[in-house]
């Protein structure tokens, strides 16, 4: 293991904000990593774990205790069937854009409309992660993490993992360290079916219809970049969480209040806000529009040094030289007069480490 005492952890994150932390550990392999933690937790030291860095705000006073970085690395193909599928174990570490250009080489269908999403794979079941009409939970087959409190490696299965819409139950908790995520593919030419409608049209197919992978992959990732959603150093559109908030899922009667309020505000003929069905009766509707009829627009907050991305309302940016409290008081401003304007309030989706909303 790597130890580095006040390490600056700005540059490890995609927004690039954020304070020093008092230790850094890099952890190259699952025992190391498993050893790292023990350690911090022998010692009940604060702990903070860090892999991609895509989807967390740290502090601008750093963060007073030991920073785990999760380097691990490796792609295992378990077994390739018919009946099973391509069953594929990827640690932690594993930078995921790298895993879904794997899968679309290797003909495995399942996880392409992923592509260019930033972070880890072993990231990607906390927040079941998720854009273009799939989600990791759709392929996730197990998922094997250190119990800190238990003191032990566990194994769950896809059932036991409880994922919904951006959530599992690895969010929101620091119990949970996961080691390893396996995932079952399907061996395929062709995508899953292209269930996002700007996709398909952009693809020349009707929603359902399935393309080649390889296509599906590039047509992706020439949305994400249209969007400023896939990292580009010198683009600071991109310097960025992806999408700060997730898109708010309502009961029908509160969906039923927005729409009275957006009638309210923007006219009987006006826009109307997006519905899209949910489970248990629920509406899922676009945090995006609510900001924009908010009066946020693109580039909101220029010339900085936050703001919101010239190409997607969703996205908080920093402009080149922005704090952690930079980031904050502008997504705080775009809350509030979201809730304000629609009475919904939207809820972060990056970790907050030192700060809140």
């Amino acid at each position: 293991m790597r130890v580095e005492e006040g390490a600056e952890l700005a540059p490890l994150t995609t927004m690039r904000v954020g304070g020093p932390a008092a230790r850094l550990v890099t952890a190259e392999t699952p025992d190391e990593l498993v050893d790292a933690v023990r350690e911090v937790d022998d010692a009940d030291e604060p702990l903070l774990l860090l892999a991609g860095g895509s989807n967390l705000v740290v502090a601008d006073a750093g963060f007073a205790g030991t920073v785990v970085r999760v380097a691990t690395r490796g792609v295992t193909v378990e077994s390739v069937d018919l009946c099973g599928g391509a069953m594929v174990r990827v640690a932690a570490g594993e930078p995921w854009d790298d895993l879904v250009a794997q899968a679309v080489l290797e003909g495995w269908s399942g996880i392409e409309a992923l592509s260019g999403v930033p972070g880890t794979a072993g990231a990607t079941p906390v927040q079941n992660v998720g854009a273009y009409g799939q989600e990791v939970a759709q392929t996730i087959a197990s998922v094997r993490v250190w119990d800190r409190q238990d003191q032990r490696v566990h194994t769950f299965a896809n059932a036991d993992c409880r994922f919904t819409y951006r959530h599992s139950l690895f969010k929101a908790t620091d119990r949970h360290v996961v080691l390893d995520v396996l995932f079952q593919l399907l061996p395929a030419d062709l995508s899953q079916p292209v269930a996002y409608a700007d996709l398909a049209r952009q693809l020349g197919v009707a929603v359902g219809d399935r393309v080649p992978l390889k296509e599906a992959r590039e047509a992706v990732l020439r949305q994400r970049r249209g969007r400023g959603m896939v990292l580009e150093p010198d683009d600071h559109d991109t310097w960025s969480c992806g999408s700060f908030f997730t898109n708010p899922v309502l009961a029908a009667d509160d969906f039923a209040g927005l729409e009275r309020r957006a009638a309210d505000r923007l006219g009987v003929d006006g826009p109307v806000p997006p519905r899209f069905a949910a489970p248990e009766g629920h509406v899922k509707t676009s945090a995006a529009w609510l900001i924009d009829q908010a009066g946020f627009g693109k580039g909101y907050g220029l010339p900085g040094p936050a703001a919101l991305s010239t190409k997607h309302t969703l996205a908080v940016t920093n402009r080149g030289d922005a704090t952690a409290y930079d980031v904050v008081a502008l997504a705080r401003e775009v809350r509030d007069g979201v809730r304000e304007a629609f009475g919904v309030t939207l809820v972060n989706e990056p970790v907050l480490v030192g700060l809140s909303l």
